[in-house]
């Protein structure tokens, strides 16, 4: 850890809720089509397009709506009323206009990480609307650097750190995914701490332990200044 000159944070249930808001979109989402399945049966169709459409749409709101219209008309065999996809459409325009509630007193952490590192966000899902957080959170003047990734491949960390000019010890991630924030750090060489979230996206989970020297896991955010201050 005394290497350490970056601190990245994910976005998305890190700094501030995310997730709840696509769970609610999705119970909507099953209320719409329930004459045709069950609302399990419903959400198994739509984690699946989903999965189906990441390489075409990548992750946000928007990806997730088109894969709502496009399970709603797997499941509906193309029958579903036209007024139905109007509200699929509506439910994804609300999640865009969904207020931004931070997590964990994170204006007080990063103002007194900021006095002695680099902070960066570390993102991904849709350009816009992951702007449109953090101009409403207030947050983005604690930032050195804004990387809003399409994923978060070990690639993509790659690239980053290049444009940050630094070595992979030097880098720390800080986030709620095992799968996005963690894993692809440690490949690097990098140190990882992971905050999980009460709900978090079937597709983040990761069904092993993992140990590593550069690994952590906290309870909440703000035990994150026990490993760096």
């Amino acid at each position: 850890m005394k290497n350490i000159k970056v601190v990245a944070f994910d976005a998305d249930d890190t700094l501030w809720v995310n997730e709840p808001y696509f769970n609610e979109a999705e119970k909507a989402f099953c209320v719409l089509l329930e004459d045709y399945l069950t609302h399990q049966s419903i959400s198994q169709v739509l984690f699946k397009t989903q999965i189906d459409n990441l390489p075409l749409y990548g992750y946000g709101i928007k990806g997730f709506t088109l894969s709502m219209i496009e399970s709603a008309n797997i499941i509906s065999k193309g029958t579903l009323n036209p007024t139905i996809y109007s509200k699929i459409v509506n439910l994804g325009k609300e999640l865009l206009t969904k207020p931004v509630e931070l997590i964990d007193d994170v204006e007080n952490i990063l103002e007194e990480l900021q006095a002695k590192y680099k902070l960066v966000v570390a993102t991904k899902g849709d350009l816009k609307d992951q702007h449109r957080k953090l101009h409403k959170s207030g947050l983005g003047s604690y930032f050195h650097h804004i990387e809003v990734m399409t994923d978060k491949e070990e690639i993509d960390y790659q690239k980053l750190l290049k444009r940050l000019d630094i070595h992979p010890s030097e880098f720390i991630m800080i986030g709620n995914s095992l799968r996005s924030d963690v894993l692809p750090v440690l490949e690097l060489g990098g140190h990882a701490v992971h905050v999980p979230f009460h709900t978090t996206w079937l597709h983040e989970h990761v069904d092993h332990p993992i140990i590593h020297n550069n690994f952590k896991t906290i309870k909440k955010l703000s035990e994150v200044k026990n490993i760096l201050l």
